[in-house]
């Protein structure tokens, strides 16, 4: 994938623009080497101080409510001047549950508020004028709890709520049992669920969108079709015939997981047994494999890579190894999907960190991308030093697409909040985009008039070393 990179010619035509730039109040600036960002877009940090945001998503009244991981849910008032320039004039603490950890949703009306521990799946009558809940929460869904991957992701289409639950690598086994109910998309009817309603068994009910699915953190629906996408955090520390192939191998997913009305759900996508192909040539005795296909980690009579392809369906689209996917939202035209890579932990040179768009053919809500095409992504915002992360780095997991169509995201290391807006030409990703600092505050009507690239100090670097060098910094 092409990194984000700045050339001195950009920078320069960008410090005759940047005393033109309009203020945009007090403009936040992260700690850590400020983020490259493509040049189709412009960002900026909105919030800090958080407590590992995680889902993030807006109520009725605008304001944007966030799961703080270990602190419960937080609603936080937004001041919108336009373009990227947005601030929070008030927070709140609307639930302080500290074993809320991830999943938020809100009905289709905005009334009930569901949130998820690694359990349960609550939900509590909300109301968005006030931003006041319900004192007593009632458990809709039980019975999910993990010793590891305890997040729960929530998606609310129509009367149906959409739950996600992955599965510990110790208990990957069980994962192979339908009933047992681990590693699996199962999808609950709220249409008749009342105050005394008992909680849905995740195990034994519902409706079974996908299973074999490790960890399928994000969850989206696309906005044309209806269509139910997953992403896929697939398995660390991979062998194959007995030989280490983790570097590179498997690859994370792009799912299908059908409609809601039924239509094309209920697929075994492999896991524990079957992965998927993301660098072909890593694998030994794997002579014909391709990029997407299934490989059966260790062959045996029962279970080779020709089983695997037969019996389990492949992803959509492959992506890189450990790049760790944890959401996916829409453009509002069905046009595009948005992705959060969390980043790696378990590969020798650092992946992932950053947000990324995929095509999407809006008509028929499929990707344009073919599912052994390893090009199917753009970076639009990354961190330009891997080698930093992850402990110095941002690192985002939920997102969020507000009426204006930009893209909200959180970052949970170091408890943050960026909005990302389209800058109104298209470019590639081998030019810079617009980060505003504090220096080079965006203009809320034009939001190209600002420095571009890696925040002030960076620029001069960068510009001076390029002069004496004769250089272009990718």
């Amino acid at each position: 994938m092409a990194r984000i990179a700045a050339a001195v010619g950009v920078v320069t035509a960008s410090l005759a623009t940047a005393v033109a730039a309009a203020g945009c109040g007090k403009v936040l600036v992260p700690s850590y080497t400020v983020p490259a960002v493509n040049s189709a877009w412009q960002a900026q940090l909105v919030a800090g101080g958080l407590t590992k945001p995680r889902s993030l998503m807006f109520d009725a009244s605008g304001a944007l409510l966030v799961v703080e991981s270990g602190k419960g849910i937080t609603r936080h008032k937004i001041v919108d001047n336009g373009g990227t320039c947005v601030s929070i004039s008030e927070s709140t603490v609307l639930i302080g549950q500290t074993s809320l950890n991830h999943g938020l949703a809100l009905s289709k009306d905005g009334k009930t508020l569901y949130a998820s521990t690694v359990d349960t799946v609550y939900a509590w009558l909300y109301d968005p004028e006030k931003g006041t809940t319900g004192s007593v929460p009632r458990a809709i869904v039980s019975g999910m709890a993990n010793d590891d991957l305890v997040t729960r992701t929530l998606l609310i289409s129509g009367d149906n709520l959409i739950v996600s639950r992955g599965s510990s690598d110790p208990n990957k086994d069980k994962a192979s049992i339908l009933s047992n109910g681990l590693s699996q998309v199962r999808m609950f009817d709220l249409s008749n669920v009342t105050t005394a309603s008992k909680a849905y068994s995740f195990n034994s009910e519902g409706t079974v969108l996908g299973w074999g699915l490790r960890n399928s953190v994000g969850i989206g629906e696309h906005p044309v079709t209806g269509g139910i996408f997953g992403v896929e955090n697939s398995v660390d520390g991979v062998t194959r015939n007995g030989k280490d192939i983790h570097e590179n191998n498997p690859g994370e997913e792009l799912n299908f997981l059908g409609f809601v009305n039924g239509t094309g759900t209920g697929n075994n996508f492999g896991y524990p047994h079957c992965y998927a192909v993301w660098d072909a040539a890593e694998i030994p005795d794997g002579t014909g494999l391709r990029v997407g296909d299934q490989f059966a980690q260790t062959e045996n009579s029962t279970l080779t890579d020709e089983t695997c392809q037969a019996n389990y369906t492949a992803p959509r689209l492959t992506l890189p190894a450990h790049y760790a996917p944890l959401d996916i939202k829409f453009s509002q035209d069905g046009g595009e999907a948005y992705v959060s890579f969390h980043g790696s932990f378990d590969k020798t040179d650092p992946v992932g960190y950053s947000i990324a768009t995929i095509p999407f053919d809006a008509p028929s809500g499929q990707p344009v991308g073919s599912p052994t095409d390893q090009t199917a992504f753009t970076e639009i915002m990354t961190n330009p030093d891997h080698s930093k992360c992850p402990t110095n780095c941002f690192r985002p997991v939920g997102l969020v697409v507000d009426a204006a169509g930009r893209v909200w995201f959180t970052s949970d290391t170091t408890g943050e909040i960026y909005v990302l807006q389209k800058a109104g030409n298209q470019g590639t990703a081998t030019t810079s985009g617009t980060i505003v600092t504090a220096t080079a505050a965006a203009s809320a009507a034009d939001p190209g008039v600002t420095w571009r690239g890696w925040g002030w100090q960076s620029v001069l670097v960068a510009w001076a070393g390029a002069i004496l060098l004769g250089i272009v910094f990718v």
